[in-house]
């Protein structure tokens, strides 16, 4: 992959609001996505959870809870590391739209009546991260760190091959 790029996906200017905003959101996503995919913190599983789909027009209903629940739960991991939060925080923010208009859109806005106000909470806050990046307190950071040192030692010796 070109360096130019995993430069432009790693690199943010964000300052500790990124990882007040990171980990929390990433924390929720992936005890949710554990919900659809293991069962814990009272969940169904994939099995329950793709009949569960498949009865609301998500078919095939075990793939689209398998898909849902990895992006929330690898996803959220990813946040709340900051490793790779550009895509992990799209891959988020794209179930979260997913979950606003098909599975609450239709309920209103709050919560009590199984609106989309969560949904939409966890949306602005992944897009937002898909946007600004990880922050200078990630993963990320270090990584952009480790491929400028890199970049930096072999343009010295290419210089030093030329002298």
């Amino acid at each position: 992959m070109n360096k130019q790029l995993i430069s432009k996906l790693l690199q943010s200017d964000g300052g500790f609001a990124a990882l007040v905003l990171r980990v929390p959101v990433g924390i929720i996503l992936a005890a949710h996505g554990a919900q659809k995919l293991f069962a814990w913190f009272g969940g169904y599983g994939l099995e329950g959870t793709g009949q569960w789909m498949a009865s609301i027009g998500l078919e095939p209903g075990y793939l689209m809870a398998l898909m849902a629940g990895s992006a929330e739960f690898f996803g959220g991991i990813a946040l709340a590391l900051g490793l790779l939060t550009r895509p992990a925080a799209a891959v988020s923010a794209f179930t979260m739209l997913v979950a606003l208009f098909v599975v609450h859109g239709s309920n209103g806005l709050f919560l009590t009546n199984n609106g989309y106000e969560y949904a939409l909470a966890l949306f602005a806050a992944t897009f937002a991260l898909t946007i600004q990046g990880a922050g200078r307190y990630s993963i990320d950071s270090l990584l952009l760190k480790q491929l400028s040192n890199s970049e930096s030692q072999t343009a010295v010796s290419t210089n030093k091959s030329f002298a």
